[in-house]
């Protein structure tokens, strides 16, 4: 039989069921640990969704506008019509954007960022004509702006200096009758502008009309009388190349013909 338990091994016994086991008190300190950090973090959130939302201190007060040259920033911003006095991470940028490009057609792009804490800043890149389109009728006297992408996007009434005229030439019979049905006007305007893009610089600054008889038969008309028979809009970095050797070679010309680039002709004195 085992003897009696000694009065200090029963003090040892009572003093390791007094406590938790060592697991169950991890346990317990990473349950508040967690809890702590989750009224924290919901603090904090609250604060911040507060700061951004509630205070004043983080609200549109000043739109500015940078990049315009035809049109001022006030037209830019009365366009924007930003809601100044509303929170600035409510700010719909893209909605503030097609607003822009909805109202002013000039615009070809426009750039909406937060300037923090209170500033909404607009960079606007206007589009750029390239040829003129010449009123008819009622709007007789005033010209349409044409861009670099066929885009017609402002009537002016004073032809915007070094800007050629775009004619468009086709009549209701024969050939140019049947290349307007085929292609569209719209189309033949983008051929006149792909025509105008790859023109010699030299030539584009004496150039006085664009010409458009047919889909491949576009021709200018430079201001001291001479003209270019320059065909369709295809292989137009050649026929540029064409046409400065050509000028070059026969300065007298009155008729330059690159519609076909690799046999150039010229004509007249």
């Amino acid at each position: 039989m085992a003897g009696p338990t000694s009065t200090a091994e029963r003090g040892a016994r009572r003093q390791e069921s007094s406590g938790p086991p060592p697991a169950r008190a991890s346990a317990r300190r990473r349950l508040r640990t967690i809890i702590i950090l989750a009224v924290a973090l919901v603090v904090c959130g609250g604060g911040v969704t507060w700061l951004l939302y509630g205070s004043p201190w983080l609200r549109a007060e000043r739109v500015s506008v940078s990049g315009t040259d035809v049109l001022t920033p006030r037209q830019v911003r009365e366009a924007a019509d930003v809601p100044v006095g509303q929170p600035m991470v409510s700010l719909d940028t893209d909605t503030i954007a097609a607003r822009v490009r909805r109202a002013l057609p000039r615009v070809d792009r426009v750039d909406v960022t937060r300037s923090w804490p209170h500033g909404i800043r607009l960079e606007v890149t206007e589009r750029t004509p390239v040829l003129l389109l010449a009123g008819t009728g009622r709007k007789a006297g005033t010209f349409t702006e044409v861009d670099d992408d066929g885009v017609r996007f402002a009537t002016v009434p004073r032809a915007p200096k070094g800007v050629p005229l775009l004619a468009l030439a086709a009549s209701s019979r024969g050939s140019a009758s049947a290349s307007l049905r085929r292609f569209g006007e719209d189309r033949l305007v983008r051929e006149a502008v792909r025509v105008a893009g790859d023109v010699p610089a030299a030539v584009a600054r004496v150039t006085r009309t664009v010409k458009v008889r047919s889909f491949d038969a576009v021709s200018l008309e430079l201001g001291d009388g001479r003209t270019v028979a320059w065909g369709s809009s295809e292989q137009g970095a050649a026929k540029a190349r064409a046409l400065t050797a050509l000028m070059k070679a026969s300065p007298d010309a009155r008729h330059f013909d690159v519609s076909v680039p690799t046999a150039p002709a010229s004509a007249g004195s």
